[in-house]
């Protein structure tokens, strides 16, 4: 089959961007569509596959900041012309589904979510914006919202990243969608030889809706050591409410977030993530989660046995998990083999056998 693959935007290297090149390299020999492509970001993942960027790629700024232009991204996808591919596969959280599907092809999409700044989590991000992002949210959320509905009709097959994913597919788009976990290198953070120390880990973007803050809090209030590891605009926000068991390291190799994982005595996850892969990074390290009951979590944590849930996003609420997870006993061979159903081998068999079908 001549293969289309199609990815929202491939300017950063995250979660979506990991999922995109696990199904690339299983069509070493498809073209990848995007708005936007950053090389130099990349580092030659996609280098044996032919990229075209829609006009998005060619504003300013673009590469860098893509999502500025998310109003004129419908019309930058009309131009695109895919007649003669028979598969058309797409990884969506933001604008990229909604392409012209030529007559006889098939349309399969992995919809990492639909997208939150435009649906559950509107307010949120509108609170989270300066004056000109409110002024354009305000603007366009309706046209996009229609946009958004009309784009999902373009897709025979939908594949959601979780359950939690999946019931927000049935729910905006109506639409049915088979669950197939992302790809976790398992194997790699299962790797990790580090003793036990005396300290917990909050690790990924520090930005808002991840709520960084309560685990910040709840151990500055339990005197209880944090290591905290990532970026994001709310780092000196944190730097400011954080009390001395505080331990900031910013940005992190992979080897070094390896060690982390595996020398705290749990990872704390205090947000609402669609799947959510830390959580599965840590455990695959033999570390336990204590997470918020909410998302993707309660399908990769075992309540109990590879960690625990808090059961509202408020700092009382951690420091009650942090309490009851102190007084229980974990097994790392417990949370390694939890870990595994996330593999990238068993990601690739499911996958190709809906394609398949």
């Amino acid at each position: 089959m001549k293969t289309a693959l199609l990815h929202y935007w491939l300017t950063n290297l995250r979660g979506g961007e990991n999922v995109f090149a696990e199904i690339a390299k299983m069509f070493p020999d498809a073209d990848i569509f995007t708005h936007a492509y950053a090389p130099e970001v990349m580092d030659g993942i996609f280098g044996s596959h032919r990229i075209t960027e829609t006009s998005i790629g060619k504003l300013p700024g673009a590469r860098k900041h893509c999502q500025y232009y998310l109003p004129m991204m419908p019309g930058a996808l009309k131009k695109l012309n895919l007649t003669g591919y028979d598969l058309i596969i797409s990884s969506e959280s933001g604008p990229i589904k909604g392409i012209r599907k030529p007559t006889g092809s098939r349309h399969v999409c992995y919809c990492h979510t639909p997208m939150r700044y435009l649906w559950d989590m509107y307010d949120e991000y509108y609170r989270a914006s300066g004056v000109a992002g409110k002024i354009c949210m305000r603007l366009f959320r309706d046209y996009l919202r229609r946009y958004d509905l009309r784009s999902a009709e373009c897709v025979d097959e939908f594949v959601a990243n979780s359950q939690f994913v999946a019931d927000r597919i049935q729910r905006i788009y109506h639409r049915d969608a088979e669950v197939i976990y992302p790809p976790v290198e398992t194997d790699y953070f299962s790797a990790a030889s580090h003793p036990k120390e005396e300290y917990y880990l909050l690790a990924g973007q520090l930005i808002s809706y991840k709520h960084p803050e309560l685990a910040v809090l709840a151990c500055t209030r339990l005197r209880k050591k944090l290591v905290v590891t990532g970026v994001g605009s709310m780092a000196e926000k944190l730097r400011k409410i954080a009390g001395s068991t505080i331990e900031f390291r910013g940005r992190v190799s992979n080897a070094e977030l390896r060690a982390c994982y595996a020398g705290a005595q749990a990872l704390i996850f205090p947000g609402i993530e669609d799947f959510g892969i830390v959580p599965v990074e840590a455990q695959a390290a033999g570390t336990p989660v204590i997470a918020l009951g909410a998302g993707g979590a309660l399908e990769t944590v075992i309540p109990d046995q590879t960690g625990v849930f808090f059961d509202a996003p408020t700092v009382e609420s951690l420091m009650d998990a942090i309490t009851r997870f102190e007084s229980m006993h974990f097994i790392a061979a417990d949370c390694q083999r939890n870990a595994r159903r996330f593999a990238p081998e068993i990601f690739r068999e499911r996958f190709q056998q809906l394609i398949e079908r």
